[in-house]
C-alpha cells in the first residue's frame, strides 16, 4: 500500500498568524516544529493501519522546504524543494492508494479561515467548469468581492489538490485543517475523513486544540481513513474543462496572456482557457501561479 501525505502549514494546530508560517519571521521555527509534529502524526496513523506501507510525505508550503528532515518518522520518506513536478502533490501517482491532506486552509475569499488565501496569494478564484463523477459542474461561488458567478465550481488549493489526485484515480481520504477548510472538504468529498484542529474566529485568529490532542486525534482518524480507502471515491473531474482565473496583478495578466490558449475575459482580471483534461488545467494553473511571481522589470 502507497500512501501520499501533502502537508501545508496554515491549518496546523496552533499556527493562527503569518509570523508563524513565514521563513522571514520571528516565529518560523516554532511553526515548523508544530508542522513537522503532525505529520509524524499522520505517519504513525497510517502505519497503524498499514504496517508496511510505502508512506511519502510532501512538504508543501511555500518554499517546499519547511518540515525538519532530522525530526520527521524515519519510517516515511520526504519530498522537499521546488520547482518540480505537481507541485503540493509531488510523489503522487497512478500506484498511490491514498492521499492524506495534513496543515491545510480555506480558499481564498471563504471563511472566517485561518490564513485563507489560494496558491500564492495572487490568485484570487479559480472556477472549473465541467463534469464530476458523471453529473455537469455548475455550482454557485463566491468571490473575494462577494459577487456571485454561476460559471462554475470554485476551487482553492484543497479542490485543485483533491482533483489532481483523482485525475490519477487517488482518493484523499483524510484532510485536516481549521473548521472552515473541513467544511470545503466535505462538500467536495463527504465520503472523507476531516479533522478540524482548531476553530476559525477570522484570519489571524482561532480557537485551538493543544498540538498535543491534536495528533491524537490525527493518529487515529489517519488510521481509520486508510482503513476506509476502497470506500472513498476520487474527485474525478473530466474533460473538455472551461478554466477561469481571477487574478490581483495587472501585469500577471498581461504574462498569462502569452501562454497559448489563454486569454482575457470581458472581467478586468480574469483569464480563461480550455483544457482537454483536468491534469492539463491543474499544470496550467501552476504556471499562472508562478506568473504572478514574477514582478515588473
Amino acid at each position: 500500500m502507497k500512501a501520499l501525505i501533502s502537508v501545508d502549514m496554515e491549518g496546523i494546530s496552533g499556527i493562527v498568524h503569518s509570523s508563524e508560517t513565514n521563513p522571514e519571521r520571528y516565529d518560523y521555527q516554532r511553526g515548523r516544529e508544530l508542522m513537522t509534529a503532525e505529520a509524524n502524526a499522520v505517519i504513525a496513523g497510517v502505519l497503524d493501519a498499514e504496517p508496511t506501507a510505502d508512506v511519502l510525505v510532501a512538504d508543501a508550503h511555500g518554499t517546499f522546504r519547511n518540515l525538519l528532515p532530522e525530526q520527521l518518522d524515519r519510517r516515511a520518506r520526504l519530498v522537499r524543494g521546488k520547482p518540480r513536478a505537481l507541485n503540493m502533490l509531488a510523489g503522487l501517482d497512478e500506484e498511490t492508494d491514498a492521499a492524506l491532506f495534513v496543515g491545510y486552509h480555506v480558499r481564498a475569499g471563504e471563511g472566517p479561515g485561518v490564513l485563507a488565501h489560494t496558491m500564492n496569494g495572487e490568485i484570487l478564484d479559480v472556477r472549473v467548469t465541467g463534469r464530476a463523477q458523471g453529473e455537469d459542474v455548475r455550482i454557485t461561488g463566491h468571490t473575494p468581492g462577494g459577487d456571485v458567478r454561476t460559471t462554475g465550481r470554485s476551487l482553492g488549493e484543497i479542490g485543485l489538490n483533491a482533483a489532481m489526485a483523482g485525475h490519477l484515480g487517488v482518493p484523499v481520504v483524510l484532510l485536516s485543517g481549521d473548521d472552515a477548510a473541513c467544511a470545503e472538504a466535505a462538500a467536495l468529498i463527504p465520503e472523507a475523513v476531516t479533522v478540524p484542529v482548531k476553530e476559525a474566529l477570522g484570519m489571524a485568529a482561532a480557537v485551538t486544540l493543544h498540538p498535543e490532542e491534536a495528533r491524537d486525534r490525527l493518529r487515529r482518524a489517519a488510521a481509520d481513513a486508510v482503513s476506509r480507502r476502497t470506500e472513498i471515491p476520487p474527485l474525478a473531474l473530466t474533460g473538455p474543462l472551461h478554466v477561469e482565473v481571477d487574478l490581483a496583478s495587472p501585469h500577471t495578466i498581461d504574462l498569462a496572456t502569452l501562454v497559448p490558449g489563454v486569454s482575457r475575459t470581458a472581467g478586468a482580471r480574469t483569464v480563461a482557457f480550455t483544457a482537454p483534461d483536468y491534469g492539463t488545467a491543474y499544470r496550467l494553473i501552476l504556471l499562472l501561479a508562478q506568473l504572478a511571481t514574477i514582478r515588473p522589470a
